[in-house]
Protein backbone atom coordinates (compact mmCIF):
# COMPACT_ATOMS: atom_id res chain seq x y z
CA UNK A 1 0.00 0.00 0.00
CA UNK A 2 1.35 3.50 -0.98
CA UNK A 3 2.59 5.07 2.29
CA UNK A 4 0.63 8.77 0.88
CA UNK A 5 -2.60 6.67 0.49
CA UNK A 6 -2.09 4.62 4.10
CA UNK A 7 -1.74 7.05 5.83
CA UNK A 8 -5.45 9.12 5.60
CA UNK A 9 -6.24 6.03 8.00
CA UNK A 10 -4.26 5.86 10.59
CA UNK A 11 -6.36 7.76 12.57
CA UNK A 12 -4.24 9.52 15.59
CA UNK A 13 -1.39 9.32 12.95
CA UNK A 14 -3.21 10.98 10.66
CA UNK A 15 -1.40 14.04 9.23
CA UNK A 16 -1.33 17.21 11.81
CA UNK A 17 -2.44 20.10 10.55
CA UNK A 18 0.08 22.76 9.67
CA UNK A 19 0.52 24.84 12.22
CA UNK A 20 3.12 28.08 12.35
CA UNK A 21 4.77 29.24 15.46
CA UNK A 22 7.16 31.60 13.84
CA UNK A 23 10.51 29.73 13.80
CA UNK A 24 10.51 26.35 12.66
CA UNK A 25 14.19 25.80 13.13
CA UNK A 26 13.77 23.51 15.90
CA UNK A 27 13.63 24.61 20.00
CA UNK A 28 12.91 27.80 20.65
CA UNK A 29 15.55 29.53 22.53
CA UNK A 30 13.87 29.20 25.80
CA UNK A 31 13.60 25.28 25.03
CA UNK A 32 10.25 24.97 25.65
CA UNK A 33 8.37 21.72 24.31
CA UNK A 34 5.97 21.00 22.25
CA UNK A 35 3.04 18.43 24.33
CA UNK A 36 0.99 16.63 22.35
CA UNK A 37 -1.87 15.00 23.95
CA UNK A 38 -4.45 12.31 22.91
CA UNK A 39 -7.46 10.94 24.52
CA UNK A 40 -8.70 7.46 22.89
CA UNK A 41 -12.08 6.29 23.88
CA UNK A 42 -11.84 2.83 24.01
CA UNK A 43 -14.21 -0.17 23.32
CA UNK A 44 -15.27 -2.49 26.20
CA UNK A 45 -14.81 -6.04 26.63
CA UNK A 46 -11.56 -7.73 25.39
CA UNK A 47 -10.90 -5.10 23.09
CA UNK A 48 -10.12 -2.33 25.95
CA UNK A 49 -6.38 -3.27 25.92
CA UNK A 50 -5.44 -3.37 22.12
CA UNK A 51 -4.55 0.51 21.86
CA UNK A 52 -2.44 0.12 25.43
CA UNK A 53 -0.74 -3.17 23.39
CA UNK A 54 -0.32 -0.84 20.65
CA UNK A 55 1.98 1.77 22.31
CA UNK A 56 4.05 -0.62 24.56
CA UNK A 57 4.74 -2.70 21.36
CA UNK A 58 4.98 -0.71 18.34
CA UNK A 59 4.39 2.89 19.14
CA UNK A 60 6.84 3.87 21.91
CA UNK A 61 9.81 1.31 21.07
CA UNK A 62 9.19 3.61 17.36
CA UNK A 63 9.48 6.74 19.30
CA UNK A 64 12.00 6.39 21.64
CA UNK A 65 14.23 5.06 18.30
CA UNK A 66 13.19 8.56 16.83
CA UNK A 67 14.48 10.18 20.26
CA UNK A 68 11.12 10.98 21.13
CA UNK A 69 11.00 10.20 24.78
CA UNK A 70 8.94 10.63 28.14
CA UNK A 71 6.28 9.37 26.64
CA UNK A 72 3.14 8.77 29.08
CA UNK A 73 0.45 6.50 29.15
CA UNK A 74 -2.16 6.93 31.44
CA UNK A 75 -5.63 5.19 32.80
CA UNK A 76 -7.90 6.85 34.51
CA UNK A 77 -8.56 6.02 38.04
CA UNK A 78 -11.47 8.99 39.16
CA UNK A 79 -12.64 11.21 36.55
CA UNK A 80 -14.47 10.94 33.03
CA UNK A 81 -16.42 7.13 33.16
CA UNK A 82 -16.43 6.14 30.05
CA UNK A 83 -13.42 3.61 29.12
CA UNK A 84 -10.58 6.21 27.85
CA UNK A 85 -6.45 5.89 27.72
CA UNK A 86 -4.40 9.06 27.49
CA UNK A 87 -1.47 9.26 25.52
CA UNK A 88 1.71 12.12 25.97
CA UNK A 89 4.18 12.58 23.28
CA UNK A 90 6.92 15.17 24.14
CA UNK A 91 8.41 17.00 21.20
CA UNK A 92 11.61 19.30 21.22
CA UNK A 93 10.97 20.21 17.46
CA UNK A 94 7.94 21.91 15.84
CA UNK A 95 10.06 19.62 12.53
CA UNK A 96 9.14 16.21 14.21
CA UNK A 97 5.64 17.19 15.43
CA UNK A 98 4.99 17.36 11.83
CA UNK A 99 6.96 14.60 10.54
CA UNK A 100 7.25 11.74 12.64
CA UNK A 101 3.84 9.91 11.60
CA UNK A 102 5.05 9.49 8.44
CA UNK A 103 8.44 8.41 9.46
CA UNK A 104 6.78 5.65 11.68
CA UNK A 105 5.44 4.65 8.39
CA UNK A 106 9.09 4.34 7.13
CA UNK A 107 9.97 1.99 10.43
CA UNK A 108 9.51 -2.33 8.55
CA UNK A 109 9.84 -3.02 12.37
CA UNK A 110 7.10 -0.42 14.16
CA UNK A 111 4.99 -1.57 10.80
CA UNK A 112 4.99 -5.35 12.18
CA UNK A 113 4.10 -4.59 15.63
CA UNK A 114 1.64 -2.19 14.85
CA UNK A 115 -0.54 -4.26 12.72
CA UNK A 116 -3.43 -5.25 14.87
CA UNK A 117 -4.05 -1.51 15.23
CA UNK A 118 -3.33 -0.50 12.20
CA UNK A 119 -5.63 -2.70 10.20
CA UNK A 120 -8.37 -3.06 12.90
CA UNK A 121 -11.67 -3.71 11.23
CA UNK A 122 -14.57 -1.72 11.44
CA UNK A 123 -16.31 -4.41 13.62
CA UNK A 124 -13.61 -4.73 15.95
CA UNK A 125 -11.85 -1.61 16.47
CA UNK A 126 -9.31 -1.04 18.41
CA UNK A 127 -10.45 2.44 19.79
CA UNK A 128 -14.00 4.23 18.75
CA UNK A 129 -12.28 7.80 18.86
CA UNK A 130 -9.25 9.62 19.63
CA UNK A 131 -9.06 13.52 20.42
CA UNK A 132 -6.17 15.64 19.67
CA UNK A 133 -4.78 18.47 21.22
CA UNK A 134 -1.24 20.50 21.52
CA UNK A 135 0.38 22.63 24.32
CA UNK A 136 3.54 24.54 24.37
CA UNK A 137 4.87 23.91 27.72
CA UNK A 138 5.65 26.57 30.14
CA UNK A 139 8.68 28.91 30.32
CA UNK A 140 9.24 28.36 34.01
CA UNK A 141 9.50 24.62 33.27
CA UNK A 142 10.30 24.15 29.82
CA UNK A 143 10.80 20.59 29.41
CA UNK A 144 8.61 16.69 30.16
CA UNK A 145 10.32 16.01 33.56
CA UNK A 146 9.73 11.65 34.40
CA UNK A 147 9.15 11.85 38.10
CA UNK A 148 11.59 8.77 38.94
CA UNK A 149 11.40 9.19 42.50
CA UNK A 150 7.47 8.31 42.45
CA UNK A 151 7.69 4.89 40.58
CA UNK A 152 5.92 2.19 42.37
CA UNK A 153 2.58 0.36 41.95
CA UNK A 154 0.42 2.77 43.92
CA UNK A 155 1.43 5.75 41.98
CA UNK A 156 -0.84 8.44 40.52
CA UNK A 157 -0.62 11.38 38.52
CA UNK A 158 -3.27 14.22 38.44
CA UNK A 159 -3.86 16.21 35.33
CA UNK A 160 -5.24 19.64 36.25
CA UNK A 161 -6.73 21.61 33.07
CA UNK A 162 -7.83 25.52 34.48
CA UNK A 163 -10.16 27.13 32.09
CA UNK A 164 -10.29 30.91 32.12
CA UNK A 165 -13.23 32.84 30.44
CA UNK A 166 -11.06 34.90 27.88
CA UNK A 167 -7.20 34.55 26.85
CA UNK A 168 -5.70 37.97 28.71
CA UNK A 169 -6.53 36.16 31.85
CA UNK A 170 -5.39 33.43 31.00
CA UNK A 171 -2.40 34.66 29.96
CA UNK A 172 -2.46 36.17 33.52
CA UNK A 173 -2.33 32.21 35.42
CA UNK A 174 0.26 31.64 33.14
CA UNK A 175 2.70 34.38 34.62
CA UNK A 176 1.35 33.38 37.97
CA UNK A 177 3.07 30.20 37.45
CA UNK A 178 6.16 31.53 35.69
CA UNK A 179 7.05 35.08 36.74
CA UNK A 180 4.96 34.58 40.58
CA UNK A 181 6.69 31.66 41.85
CA UNK A 182 3.74 29.37 41.80
CA UNK A 183 5.81 26.61 40.24
CA UNK A 184 8.47 27.10 42.73
CA UNK A 185 6.26 26.70 45.47
CA UNK A 186 4.61 23.47 43.75
CA UNK A 187 7.69 21.72 44.44
CA UNK A 188 8.91 22.88 47.65
CA UNK A 189 5.51 21.69 48.87
CA UNK A 190 5.48 17.79 47.57
CA UNK A 191 3.64 19.18 43.97
CA UNK A 192 6.25 16.83 41.96
CA UNK A 193 5.47 18.45 38.05
CA UNK A 194 5.53 16.59 35.17
CA UNK A 195 4.57 19.03 32.80
CA UNK A 196 3.00 22.68 32.37
CA UNK A 197 1.39 23.52 29.31
CA UNK A 198 -0.45 26.62 27.28
CA UNK A 199 -3.23 24.87 25.09
CA UNK A 200 -2.54 25.66 21.47
CA UNK A 201 -5.07 24.27 19.81
CA UNK A 202 -7.95 21.58 21.74
CA UNK A 203 -10.78 21.42 23.69
CA UNK A 204 -12.13 23.57 26.59
CA UNK A 205 -10.11 26.74 25.41
CA UNK A 206 -8.52 29.32 26.55
CA UNK A 207 -6.70 27.10 28.71
CA UNK A 208 -3.57 25.81 30.97
CA UNK A 209 -3.05 21.99 31.29
CA UNK A 210 -0.15 20.42 34.06
CA UNK A 211 0.33 17.16 35.53
CA UNK A 212 1.63 16.30 39.14
CA UNK A 213 2.71 12.92 39.95
CA UNK A 214 2.73 11.36 43.54
CA UNK A 215 3.56 7.88 45.16
CA UNK A 216 -0.06 7.12 46.31
CA UNK A 217 -3.31 8.81 46.66
CA UNK A 218 -2.11 9.80 50.75
CA UNK A 219 0.84 11.68 49.70
CA UNK A 220 -1.47 13.47 47.09
CA UNK A 221 -3.83 14.86 49.69
CA UNK A 222 -0.76 15.49 51.93
CA UNK A 223 1.05 18.05 49.62
CA UNK A 224 -2.20 19.87 48.56
CA UNK A 225 -2.80 20.39 51.90
CA UNK A 226 1.00 21.59 52.44
CA UNK A 227 0.12 23.94 49.38
CA UNK A 228 -2.98 25.53 50.42
CA UNK A 229 -1.40 27.06 54.23
CA UNK A 230 2.07 27.27 52.29
CA UNK A 231 3.54 31.12 52.66
CA UNK A 232 4.57 31.04 49.18
CA UNK A 233 1.23 30.51 48.23
CA UNK A 234 -0.29 32.69 50.74
CA UNK A 235 1.59 35.72 49.20
CA UNK A 236 -0.04 35.63 45.81
CA UNK A 237 -3.18 33.60 46.30
CA UNK A 238 -4.94 36.83 46.67
CA UNK A 239 -3.16 39.35 44.38
CA UNK A 240 -5.13 41.59 42.49
CA UNK A 241 -3.76 40.92 39.24
CA UNK A 242 -4.82 37.30 39.27
CA UNK A 243 -8.39 37.78 40.52
CA UNK A 244 -10.61 35.98 38.30
CA UNK A 245 -8.07 33.74 35.73
CA UNK A 246 -9.35 30.75 36.34
CA UNK A 247 -13.50 29.93 35.52
CA UNK A 248 -13.45 26.37 35.79
CA UNK A 249 -10.87 23.41 37.03
CA UNK A 250 -11.30 19.86 35.75
CA UNK A 251 -9.06 17.13 37.70
CA UNK A 252 -8.33 13.73 36.44
CA UNK A 253 -6.72 10.64 38.44
CA UNK A 254 -4.57 8.86 36.65
CA UNK A 255 -2.71 5.46 36.88
CA UNK A 256 0.56 4.98 34.27
CA UNK A 257 0.29 2.15 32.54
CA UNK A 258 2.77 -0.26 32.61
CA UNK A 259 4.29 0.79 29.30
CA UNK A 260 4.55 4.77 30.45
CA UNK A 261 7.73 6.51 30.37
CA UNK A 262 5.99 8.56 33.09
Amino acid sequence: MKRRNFLAGLGPLAAVPVISFGSTSGLAADNRQYIEWLKYTLPTGSNKGRVENYYQEAAIPALNKMGIQNVGVFNVMYGPNNPSLYVMIPHNHVETLMSYQEQLLDDSDYMKAAKDFLESDISNPAYVRVERGLMRAFAGMPQVESPKSSKGESRILELRIYESHNYLKGQKKIDMFNNAGEIKIFRETGLTPVFFGETIFGQLMPNLTYMVAFKDMAERDQSWDVFRVSPGWAAIKDLAEYKDTVSNITDIIMRPARCSQI
